[in-house]
């Protein structure tokens, strides 16, 4: 449902880039099913969530998905005071100059509405797509989160990489141009990487960017295409959109939230 990369150079990690194992990918329609599910029961719970400002965020969908994936997040982004929007264009799968221009015009618009920076959410692919549209345009990104995202500079990483290339060439034209090129720089925005080491897609370890003084990783126990629906992903994606604008800090959960967020180095 969600997965891919659009950078290909090989980070030069000490260790070598694959894919996650066969039986990950195998259990995530399962997992997923049992994270939408566990989202829709604790739902109500979710009104006591922090608050938004009003402020705009743009929710961009995984690989091969549309705007119906990002639909349970964004209505719950919605009832807690954003103005929370897809993107209104289809399912996610080809990577062109048209794609990010319509990408971009999206971005405008609700910075034109809204008269604020925006926020964006990113699954996967589209939290590529999310932080390259911050590198473009920092003045209108507030901040990015991604959720399982192969921000790495290694397509290995992925169990997508076949199709993806498939679709799109081993080059996407965004690369012939010399954009996408620096995938696993962070854009100058504050930036978190939403990931799980049980992700059936993306290894875990193309997910996990450098630490910086407005960079963050924050790990959840989750399948990558239940992500966008997972209690802990959302409850850190409601933390973190609650930040008052230019007073960014990284995460940390309060309470028993504690509980549900693994400490273990991802280094």
């Amino acid at each position: 449902m969600n997965a891919t990369t659009a950078g290909s150079a090989p980070r030069g990690s000490a260790k070598a880039a694959h894919p996650p194992s066969p039986l990950l990918a195998l259990a995530e329609p399962a997992r997923a099913m049992s994270e939408l599910a566990s989202f829709y029961a604790l739902r109500p719970l979710m009104r006591a969530l922090p608050k938004g400002d009003g402020h705009g965020v743009l929710v961009l969908p995984g690989f091969m998905a549309g705007d119906a994936s990002t639909r349970p997040l964004r209505s719950l982004l919605g009832d807690l005071g954003y103005d929370a929007r897809g993107w209104n264009l289809g399912r996610n799968v080809r990577v062109d100059n048209a794609r990010v221009e319509a990408m971009m015009a999206c971005l405008t618009e609700i910075h034109e509405d809204t008269g604020r920076p925006v926020s964006i959410i990113g699954w996967s692919l589209g939290g590529v797509f999310a932080r390259e549209l911050a590198k473009l345009a920092p003045d209108m990104v507030r901040q990015v989160i991604s959720l399982g995202s192969p921000i790495s500079d290694d397509r290995g990483h992925t169990n997508a990489r076949r199709l993806f290339e498939y679709l799109n060439g081993a080059e996407p034209e965004p690369m012939q141009e010399g954009n996408f090129a620096r995938l696993a720089e962070a854009p100058p925005v504050p930036t978190t990487s939403i990931l799980t080491r049980t992700d059936g897609v993306v290894h875990w370890r193309g997910s996990v960017q450098e630490d910086g003084f407005q960079n963050e990783n924050i790990e959840v126990v989750a399948s990558h295409c239940g992500l966008g629906v997972n209690p802990s992903a959302v409850y850190a994606i409601a933390d973190r959109l609650a930040q008052a604008e230019g007073d960014w800090k990284p995460f940390a959960p309060r309470g028993l939230a504690c509980l549900a967020f693994p400490r273990g180095s991802l280094h």
